[in-house]
């Protein structure tokens, strides 16, 4: 019988790994992985062991000199100099001991997902070693090596001919999978992010609407820093639901960072728990009326990896399996292997306490400036849309 969701994971998720003072920390997915299994919320047939991708399949995608480069790398071949034209050896992306290997059981557990969901094994899958959306075609950037979005975006439209919605709720604008289809009109890219005026990579304008056929195929919502849960969430609803309609996808694939909560170190928004648990309800939701139900789900950012991530990841996981919201608090069991190990104290609630968050003296204004965004936004998929209707 079909599995409503399986969850891909194996240990060497953690083998990808760029330095101890990094804040890109694959731990992140044990701790989530081991949260669920405190909850029974994951059973052993849940799970499926990533392959590795090949060659030819980061080459759907990533320049083969660019490739070559990454293994070389990996052995600690390559030279500083070489390195930085492809973005290795970076303060950001450092090259490290096997990092080709590393790299590639994540684009590896994305495309195992997408395989599981069309080819009928379950209607959705979550591989949260993915998400690793700045990769370029011959560059590194941003933390990521290999971009498994993008890769797994050309694959399904080469080995499934599918029309794919991706769509991005990391903090940081999904810039590499936005470039990597700015002019095919068979993938729609939705990325809701912080605006770049101070957060990498500064991208991702509202006027960044794809090019020569793919124009009219990339939405993007830079929100304001500071930015609250009622905000983030009426846009994205608004956004998400106009752009299915609009796009009519074949299959969702979502990248879930969850780097726009208010604890997280790297960004500025302040989000609580509060939109990890409607993010996924949405996606799951519009999977449904849209796709069958076909949804592949990955990670990305998320840089507080002992309050927010695992319970963010959690929240994802229990709505693809079991279209619920957790609930109360966090077991007992979990806290006391973890606390040792965490430098902060680990929240006891699935829920954020009115104490996470701070006052913003501007929170009207930047709602009504988050609207006028969205406004603007939505002139396009609606132009568009009369546009199809009246060729």
């Amino acid at each position: 019988m079909m599995q409503h969701a399986k969850f891909i994971f194996s240990n060497e998720f953690l083998t990808y790994h760029f330095n101890p003072e990094h804040p890109f920390n694959q731990k992140r997915v044990l701790l989530t992985k081991d949260l669920l299994e405190c909850m029974n919320l994951l059973d052993p047939e849940d799970i499926i062991p990533p392959r590795k991708a090949t060659d030819e399949e980061l080459a759907l995608f990533h320049d083969v000199q660019y490739i070559e480069a990454v293994k070389r790398a990996s052995q600690n071949r390559l030279g500083e100099d070489k390195g930085i034209v492809f973005g290795l050896g970076t303060e950001d992306t450092p090259m490290f001991a096997n990092m080709h290997e590393a790299s590639s059981y994540l684009v590896g557990g994305t495309l195992t997902a997408v395989d599981a969901v069309l080819n009928g094994e379950t209607l959705h899958a979550l591989n949260l070693g993915g998400g690793l959306h700045h990769g370029f075609q011959r560059q590194a950037a941003g933390f990521c090596i290999y971009n498994d979005g993008a890769i797994a975006i050309k694959y399904l439209r080469e080995k499934y001919n599918l029309k794919v919605l991706y769509v991005d709720t990391d903090a940081h604008h999904g810039d590499g999978v936005q470039l990597a289809f700015y002019d095919d009109p068979n993938v729609c890219t939705f990325s809701i992010h912080e605006t770049g005026r101070y957060l990498f990579p500064g991208t991702g304008n509202v006027d960044e609407r794809g090019i020569k056929e793919g124009h009219g195929y990339s939405f993007n919502l830079p929100i304001d820093a500071f930015t609250q849960d009622e905000s983030f969430l009426q846009l994205y609803e608004t956004a998400f639901k106009e752009i299915a309609a609009y796009f009519q996808p074949d299959i969702i694939l979502t990248q879930n960072g969850a780097d726009a909560h208010v604890y997280d170190p790297l960004t500025h928004l302040c989000g609580t728990m509060a939109i990890y648990e409607k993010i996924p309800q949405l996606a799951h939701e519009l999977a449904h009326q849209y796709c069958d139900g076909k949804w592949v789900a990955t990670g990305g950012g998320g840089y507080d990896i002992w309050r927010v991530v695992p319970r963010a990841w959690s929240q994802l996981w229990s709505v693809m399996k079991y279209n619920k919201v957790l609930e109360g608090s966090i077991p007992d069991d979990w806290l006391s292997k973890w606390q040792p190990e965490a430098p902060v104290a680990l929240p006891p609630a699935w829920h954020d306490g009115e104490d996470a968050l701070p006052h913003i003296p501007r929170k009207t204004e930047i709602e009504e400036k988050n609207n006028k965004l969205l406004q603007s936004m939505l002139k396009y998929t609606k132009h568009s849309q009369r546009q199809n209707i009246n060729p």
